[in-house]
């Protein structure tokens, strides 16, 4: 015995059950008794599940290699202030005020070139691992942006 149900629809949704409907000459409630059929079936919740799993699974490797990036950025920035700290000798009291404008300028200079780099799309990490790839025979190959391939 069926049951009847009433169900409001989007008018967009509506329409297209309605061509589908035509086009199939059946009846509006046979369509949406096969889909509900579908969707709640066993295999379909096997389906989903599966596919949330791959879905989860492709977010934790993009995770794996945001965290990797991230601790290349850090350990780079280390290295640099490191660096920097270690080979810089102090700028006397009576060049500060120079030293302070050449700064700002070359921060300045260093802004422009990083916009520049970025409208172009190109990637100095994706640099630095064509550099990794071509030095390591043993690394998996990737596609430019350090990504495996």
């Amino acid at each position: 015995m069926k049951r009847r149900l009433n169900v409001f629809l989007p008018p967009e949704v509506g329409l297209q059950l309605a061509e589908v409907a035509a086009v199939k000459r059946v009846s509006k409630s046979s369509l949406v008794a096969v889909a509900l059929t579908n969707f709640l079936s066993p295999e379909m919740a096997e389906r989903r599940e599966l596919a949330a799993i791959r879905r989860m699974e492709k977010l934790i490797r993009e995770f794996a290699r945001l965290e990797r990036d991230q601790a290349i950025l850090i350990e780079t920035l280390a290295l640099f202030i490191r660096h920097y700290l270690a080979t810089t000798v102090p700028v006397p009291e009576e060049h500060q005020e120079a030293a302070r404008a050449q700064g700002r300028a070359r921060f300045e200079q260093f802004i422009e070139q990083l916009g520049k780099h970025l409208q172009r799309g190109t990637s100095a990490l994706a640099d630095i691992y064509a550099r990794l790839d071509a030095t390591d025979p043993a690394a998996p190959p990737t596609n430019g942006a350090g990504v495996a391939s």
